[in-house]
């Protein structure tokens, strides 16, 4: 069982950032990748980034040049550098980890993007 804890969501105005911490109960380095996804009102959840492998990095197109995905083993956390953020990206993001085929998420963290 793996447990995902998400933090770092907030109220931010157009053209701000935001830096989301996915805190894992159990060793990052061991996982099959790690990723952040999101879900707006109304809307279906949309994969954002996924981190795997030696570093290995994929980003959904909305999102390119702008958020980062990235990682740190020794905290067994990954992180989502979200900069340049748009009303559109408004929504609850999760955090995602597959180990061994099973895939486990974190309870979310809210985003809005608003003035």
């Amino acid at each position: 069982q793996v447990q995902l804890v998400e933090s770092g969501g907030g109220l931010v105005q157009p053209g701000g950032s935001l830096r989301l911490s996915c805190a894992a109960s159990a060793s990052i380095f061991s996982m099959n990748a790690m990723g952040w996804y999101r879900q707006a009102p109304g809307k279906e959840r949309e994969l954002v980034a996924t981190i795997s492998g030696g570093d290995n990095t994929n980003y959904a197109d909305s999102v390119k040049g702008r958020f980062t995905i990235s990682r740190d083993s020794a905290k067994n956390t990954v992180y989502l550098q979200m900069n340049i953020l748009k009303p559109e990206d408004t929504a609850v993001y999760y955090c995602n980890a597959l180990l061994r085929l099973r895939s486990y998420w974190g309870q979310g963290t809210q985003v809005t993007v608003s003035s």
